[in-house]
């Protein structure tokens, strides 16, 4: 198996299981929502819906097939230089999301205190980076 394969698998992987567990938590309503969102003093800055909470599970899938797409684990009718460029604009993004809004998200975050800004700290905000790492090299690689 090559790195590219690898890579990708990994990547890939963590992607489905990610929007697995929010296919999990829109089925059952309760499931982490404490820390699952932002907080102000104790009240969650936003309720996710269900339908939202679905919405981002398949984006999170699509983020699986693009990396696998581009990667030549699935094949679709995209130019493959598109894919790689699709690519890097998602691993920018992850990026984004680690570094964060200056406020609730991300490593430079000033709202420290709740659940889920010790969670984005120690897991959700290093897993982006290393989602990002794994996109991008995952087309980096497959452009050789």
């Amino acid at each position: 198996m090559d790195e590219t394969v690898l890579v990708a698998e990994v990547t890939c992987s963590a992607f489905v299981a990610i929007a697995l567990w929010h296919l999990y938590m829109a089925a059952v309503r309760s499931a982490g929502l404490s820390w699952a969102v932002p907080s102000r003093e104790g009240k969650p800055l936003f309720r996710p819906s269900r339908g939202a909470t679905l919405m981002v599970a398949l984006l999170l899938l699509s983020f699986a097939t693009l990396v696998a797409s581009c990667a030549g684990l699935w094949h679709v009718a995209i130019p493959h230089r598109v894919l790689q460029w699709l690519s890097y604009a998602l691993g920018l993004a992850l990026v984004g999301r680690a570094i964060g809004d200056f406020r609730y998200v991300g490593f430079f975050k000033r709202i420290r205190g709740s659940a889920f800004a010790r969670l984005d700290s120690l897991i959700f905000s290093p897993l982006c980076l290393l989602l990002a790492a794994g996109v991008v090299l995952s087309a980096r690689l497959s452009a050789t």
